[in-house]
C-alpha cells in the first residue's frame, strides 16, 4: 500500500475522544497478541508507528491512525486475554461494542485470528455478530510463518469450519514476517476506500 504521510491520531478511552471527519475507517479486531498493531506497521511499511508488545493486553483503547488524511485504519483492544483484570475487561467491552455498533465511519472490518490454533468463542461470536451485520470482513489468519506450508489447507478448513463462514466469506493467511498475504489485505482496504469515493 502506498502512502505518504501515515500518523498516529488519538487514543479513544470513550466516544467522546473518536475523531470528527467524514473520511472512511477500516478496524482491525481480534484477540490480544495476535498481531493486530503488526500487520498495521506491515502495511503502512513503518515499524514502530502502531506499537506491538510480546505482553498481551497492551492496547487498552481504540487507536486511530489517519493515513494521508484519506481514510483511517483503526486498531481495537484485544479481547480474551485471561490475566486482565475483570472490570478492565467490561470496560474494553463496552468501549468495542460502542464503535462497533455506533460509528458511522465504519466502513470494514478486518478480524484477525491465530493461523495456528482454533478460533476461540470469543472470535466465534465476534464473527456471528459481524456476518450477521453485512459489514465488510476480511478473516486473516495471522503468524503465517509458524506454520508448515503443509499446513495451510488443513488450518484454513479448521477456522473456517469453527467460524462457520460462508464459501463467499474472504479469508487468506498473512505473515507480517514475509508480508506474505499483504496485497489482499491491501486490496480489501482499497475496494472500501475506492467504493466510498464513488458514492
Amino acid at each position: 500500500m502506498k502512502v505518504i504521510n501515515p500518523r498516529f491520531e488519538i487514543s479513544a478511552y470513550s466516544s467522546k475522544d473518536y475523531p470528527i471527519h467524514n473520511r472512511p475507517e477500516i478496524a482491525f479486531s481480534g484477540r490480544s497478541n495476535v498481531g493486530k498493531s503488526s500487520m498495521i506497521n506491515k502495511l503502512l511499511n513503518r515499524n514502530k508507528l502502531a506499537r506491538t508488545s510480546s505482553q498481551p493486553g497492551r492496547t487498552q483503547s481504540i487507536n486511530f491512525y489517519n493515513i494521508d488524511d484519506q481514510f483511517y485504519l483503526v486498531d481495537l483492544p484485544g479481547y480474551g486475554f485471561a490475566k486482565v483484570p475483570k472490570k478492565m475487561k467490561e470496560k474494553w467491552a463496552v468501549l468495542i461494542d460502542d464503535y462497533l455498533h455506533n460509528r458511522e465511519n465504519l466502513m470494514g472490518i478486518i478480524q484477525i485470528v491465530d493461523a495456528r490454533h482454533k478460533p476461540s468463542k470469543e472470535d466465534q461470536m465476534m464473527v456471528k455478530w459481524l456476518l450477521e451485520t453485512g459489514i465488510p470482513t476480511l478473516i486473516v489468519a495471522t503468524k503465517l510463518d509458524k506454520i508448515s506450508r503443509g499446513q495451510r489447507a488443513k488450518q484454513e478448513k479448521m477456522i473456517r469450519e469453527t467460524l462457520l463462514l460462508r464459501p463467499e466469506t474472504p479469508f487468506c493467511f498473512f505473515s507480517a514476517k514475509t508480508g506474505e498475504g499483504l496485497k489482499t489485505v491491501e486490496d480489501f482496504i482499497r475496494n472500501i476506500i475506492d467504493e466510498k469515493g464513488s458514492r
